[in-house]
């Protein structure tokens, strides 16, 4: 039933687009109905990064480019593989024992993200507070205390007291709740808070009944904590289309999607299932996979193409970071880049696509008509977005972002095959295909910086530094992966490769803080910016 009904789509569509299809559009399209199907079935399990699902997937894109006649240009043949950092997580070797009783990791115990690594062996009581032991927080009246107060952190507070604890001379601070209220305490494996000096526990409530239930004993305790960094990797797919040419066209698409939801990018409120990502992104991973097969049996050899299907692009661009560090081929030999995210929901009626990066060349203006027959254009100058042509703009190569627009399916498990328009995808490729004859020259086009574009966010803000956060760093703070020209961060002096600590009195650990931090000023506050650049802390006097 589901195939009939694709065939109706198709159909219908092609009749809305008043074109007549010829045998070898349709080749075309069945090709690109064969990847995107199979991408977005459920055997691959939502493509997570780092998953089984996306090495089913990997596997099929390198085999594609290898029947297609496409040379790989990985680093393990047409695979790069990278390193994912999720955080921190709680170590095999973390234990606590109490009168000689082992609890059981994270069903009884638990140590604080800003616990230090260490060991503590010593008697102590929850009644007494003796230096050089361990001390005990009780935390039900602090609760009671603050029930009412919507701007309770109570991890911060108890943080605050383990800070107050050492320096009172205690050597671990071991957290109960004896009373009914519940809290939503937990290892919390992304949080850059800057670890305290002792080791922070947290015993449920049930572990404090049954092994602290009288108070006033002595107890023997036995704690060893151990954090240790949460990795995993994930792999870029590169192929090459060696033209003998001076300069080469970049085609790339991430392959990535949000397996279960299970790294908490899903829009999904209900029971975990399969987010299958048909059309973000198995409809543009399918479209360059097409073009690189129409690339080698055209006459368009006056470029070299290097196809690129990236990973880790749902996590903040990771593998097409990770690419522009470690490329495999020499970037200032980039003509230009084409990113593609998106393009598989076409509307029928309007047949509308935006283009993103209209602004990096002063060449796309006579390249890229604004409509044609079967597509009507809108434009975006900015080279920043959200994909992975940003990573490609801050190292100075102009890009292109094709994007069909947001649906109500995006991040959730409704997106899905049946869905996608594939006469639409069909002639998005067509267009592209059109621009890649008028570069055939080979002429490398100049490149421009752009304006600065709006950030999306669920905060509200009116002001901007105008920096590029890297959001792949795993430090405290938010890594400059660019500054714009012209911009309050550039006239002040902050450099890419800065790390913003603070605005004003607002600390900063991640991007999420750096957002947060910005909604709290308008259009001609001043404050003051402080960065780490190298060993150096440096403050900047700004005016938004």
């Amino acid at each position: 039933m589901k195939q009939f009904l694709l065939f109706l789509f198709i159909t219908i569509s092609t009749t809305a687009f008043g074109q007549k299809l010829k045998k070898a559009d349709k080749a075309i399209i069945n090709d690109l109905k064969a990847t995107v199907t199979y991408l977005a079935s459920d055997e691959l399990e939502g493509r997570r990064t780092g998953t089984a699902g996306e090495k089913l997937a990997y596997t099929y894109l390198t085999k594609q480019l290898e029947n297609n006649g496409i040379q790989a240009k990985g680093v393990n043949g047409y695979l790069q593989s990278f390193e994912v950092n999720e955080g921190k997580q709680i170590m095999p070797e973390t234990s606590l024992s109490i009168d000689s009783k082992k609890l059981e990791i994270e069903k009884d115990f638990f140590p604080f993200i800003y616990s230090p690594n260490a060991s503590v062996h010593s008697y102590a009581s929850p009644a007494i507070k003796e230096s050089d032991a361990p001390w005990f927080l009780d935390i039900n009246e602090i609760l009671k205390k603050n029930e009412d107060n919507p701007h309770f952190d109570l991890s911060e507070a108890i943080r605050t007291h383990a800070i107050d604890c050492k320096r009172k001379g205690a050597t671990a601070l071991i957290v109960y709740n004896s009373g009914d209220k519940e809290t939503d305490l937990k290892f919390e494996g992304k949080s850059k808070l800057d670890p305290v000096a002792i080791p922070v526990i947290f015993i449920t409530k049930e572990a404090a009944k049954k092994y602290l239930s009288d108070n006033t004993t002595d107890h023997k305790i036995d704690l060893n904590v151990e954090i240790g960094d949460k990795k995993r990797s994930g792999t870029n797919v590169i192929g090459y289309l060696d033209n003998g040419a001076a300069n080469t066209i970049i085609l790339g698409a991430h392959f990535d999607h949000l397996g279960y939801g299970e790294d908490h990018n899903s829009l999904w409120t209900g029971k975990p299932e399969i987010h299958n990502g048909a059309d973000d992104n198995a409809s543009g991973t399918a479209t360059v996979l097409e073009l690189s097969k129409l690339l080698k049996k055209s006459k368009l050899t006056n470029n070299n193409y290097l196809f690129i299907f990236f990973s880790g692009e749902e996590l903040g661009l990771f593998g097409s970071k990770y690419f522009t560090e470690h490329p495999t081929i020499d970037l200032s030999k980039v003509n230009y880049m084409i990113n593609l995210d998106m393009v598989g929901r076409l509307n029928v009626e309007t047949k509308t696509i935006t283009i993103g990066g209209f602004g990096t060349s002063p060449s796309w203006r006579s390249l890229l008509p604004e409509k044609t027959k079967a597509l009507s254009v809108k434009f975006d100058s900015s080279g920043i977005g959200p994909s992975d042509h940003t990573s490609f703009y801050l190292k100075e190569i102009p890009v292109l972002f094709f994007f069909t627009g947001t649906h109500t399916d995006y991040h959730k498990p409704g997106d899905d095959v049946e869905k996608i328009n594939l006469l639409g995808q069909y002639r998005i490729l067509q267009y592209i295909m059109d621009l890649l004859s008028k570069t055939n020259k080979g002429d490398k086009l100049t490149f421009l910086k752009t304006k600065e574009p709006q950030m999306g966010s669920g905060v509200r803000f009116t002001v901007s530094l105008g920096v590029m956060p890297d959001y792949t760093y795993s430090g405290s703070g938010v890594h400059i992966d660019g500054v714009i020209d012209g911009r309050i961060a550039d006239k002040a002096g902050i450099k890419t490769g800065d790390v913003i600590v603070k605005i004003g009195d607002f600390g900063l650990t991640d991007v999420n803080e750096y957002m947060t931090a910005l909604s709290k000023f308008k259009k001609g506050d001043s404050t003051t910016v402080k960065v780490k650049r190298g060993k150096e802390v440096l403050t900047f006097n700004i005016v938004f």
